[in-house]
């Protein structure tokens, strides 16, 4: 409507003879319409989209750090949990036979990761000053493949997340985490569900029933020695992944949201690989379920594991019985001293009067008691001693 009220400049012109009333009526019209046309920069700002709400922004924010710490939470998984003591020993053995460049161990404080010793064959080992007196390797000399680092006097302080890295060529890197815990024996920790005996050399089996009131989420499969817990199988059944295990000892494990059934299949037996196997069942709702198998490998018929025991309980119930024995001869014994010296004098009494009766028999008749009774009495010289 402006448009049509705007009066261009070129026609000032045609109104120029008129009045001097007529020209400020057409001037303040034309002032009107210069202030009231449009801006641009007030149409830019009528498109903007209207503002989030807070609240909206807070729980994305919130969602992303969930999501994050998710992430973070599956990628510290360690394999290995080891209890400390002072003379401790973390384990690390590449079981490949790639070739290796170099091996890197590390200690996780918090955020910072703090590097412990980095070996490579073709320089000399590097140990931090910090643990320069305090760490060792055992197999260094004898192979490279083995790397397992132990430590001497391990105090609290040593208690954490340690990484064993090893380059390998062409397979890449290859990494191993190590967990220190403050903890008695990991096998009073475990009370024992069931048995399973085999020979040296068969394929065992183990088996582990999954619940079934609640939805398993995941379910891990782990040895458990005095000293160490290694973790073998690992299986999402939600997500239906796998994880990779590090144990030295190759394993195989079904991972199926279906089955209600979980098996861990351990190749070769061999007599190493007797010991404790736990199965731990986790929900989402942080139940769990863990069932121990002991695993007995016998060689020849003969358990190790029961030989030791029954041996043991053997002897030991030879013992008591020997020491009863012995009990049982002293106190015999201790008797016979108290009651020898109240027989003696009935026994001299004995011989003086079976010297002085008659060597006839008592139960003789009566006819025999008339006859003349004849003693013999020794008789003794009556020589004078001599004298010297």
């Amino acid at each position: 409507m402006y448009l049509q009220e705007y009066i261009p400049r070129k026609s000032w012109d045609y109104h120029h003879n008129k009045g001097e009333e007529q020209k400020g009526k057409e001037r303040a019209v034309s002032r009107a319409a210069w202030t009231q046309r449009p801006r641009p920069w007030a149409m830019w700002k009528a498109v903007q989209p209207p503002e989030q709400f807070p609240e909206m922004a807070f729980l994305t924010w919130l969602l992303a750090i969930l999501h994050v710490h998710k992430a973070l939470c599956e990628e510290t998984l360690w394999d290995t949990t080891v209890r400390l003591s002072e003379t401790m020993t973390l384990e690390c053995v590449y079981p490949l036979m790639d070739n290796l460049t170099q091996v890197e161990w590390t200690k996780n404080i918090g955020t910072n990761t703090v590097s412990i010793a980095v070996y490579n064959p073709n320089h000399n080992m590097h140990i931090d000053p910090n643990y320069l007196h305090r760490v060792h390797f055992l197999n260094s000399t004898v192979g490279f493949r083995n790397m397992s680092l132990s430590f001497y006097n391990a105090s609290e302080a040593d208690i954490g997340t340690y990484s064993c890295l090893f380059h390998a060529f062409p397979r890449g890197p290859w990494e191993k985490k190590i967990k220190v815990v403050w903890s008695d024996s990991f096998e009073i920790a475990a009370p024992l569900d069931s048995y399973l005996s085999a020979k040296p050399g068969q394929n065992v089996t183990l088996n582990c029933q999954l619940q079934r009131t609640w939805p398993v989420q995941q379910v891990i499969w782990e040895k458990v020695q005095p000293h160490q817990v290694d973790i073998l199988a690992s299986c999402n059944l939600s997500q239906g992944t796998r994880y990779t295990s590090k144990y030295l000892r190759q394993t195989w494990s079904n991972c199926s949201q279906e089955s209600m059934e979980s098996v861990l299949i351990i190749p070769y037996a061999m007599a190493s690989d007797s010991g404790l196997y736990r199965c731990r069942s986790e929900a989402s709702t942080e139940k769990t379920k863990t069932f121990v198998i002991r695993l007995i490998i016998t060689d020849g018929g003969t358990n190790k594991h029961f030989i030791l025991p029954i041996v043991g309980g053997l002897a030991s119930l030879l013992l008591v019985i020997l020491i009863i024995i012995v009990i049982i001869l002293y106190n015999r014994k201790r008797r016979r001293q108290v009651r020898t010296p109240l027989k003696e004098p009935r026994d001299k009494q004995s011989k003086v009067a079976t010297n002085c009766r008659s060597p006839t028999s008592p139960f003789q008749s009566t006819d025999d008691e008339k006859e003349d009774i004849y003693v013999n009495y020794p008789t003794f010289s009556q020589r004078p001693k001599p004298r010297f």
